[in-house]
């Protein structure tokens, strides 16, 4: 795991910095972005490379669903995987979560961040297993 960059849009700073903590702990490089603005966000993504996106759906100025749609259309970009990590449980926002390219699709409420961190680890690795 160790080396692996994870970029973080989320604009609640508890959770943000809950889960910047525990990743840097479990050894992967972090960046976080706290959703206020698309163009800088989409830019740290061109910028920074990250592995792995974990991307909030309802963020203060951007439209998480649009962001998605951008990051997959961008073909520099479009490979990343996405974790959407949001409060919208509903299975209209999950479908197009989907429709729209997410990887995964997790809701706040039914993980702390000590469960999602270890259901993320066991995602990416059984990823690395499959390739």
């Amino acid at each position: 795991m160790a080396n692996k960059k994870i970029l973080i849009i989320e604009d609640d700073a508890n959770l943000l910095y809950g889960l910047l903590a525990k990743f840097r702990v479990e050894g992967f490089d972090v960046v976080t972005d706290e959703g206020a603005n698309k163009t800088e966000a989409m830019e740290k993504i061109k910028v920074q490379k990250p592995n792995y996106i974990i991307l909030d759906i309802i963020l203060p100025r951007i439209n998480g669903f649009q962001m998605l749609a951008e990051i997959k259309a961008d073909p520099a970009i479009s490979k990343i995987p996405i974790f959407i990590f949001t409060n919208l449980s509903d299975n209209d926002s999950r479908q197009k979560g989907a429709e729209l390219g997410a990887d995964f699709y997790l809701i706040k409420t039914e993980l702390n961040l000590d469960e999602f961190v270890a259901k993320f680890k066991k995602i990416i690795s059984n990823k690395e297993k499959n390739k």
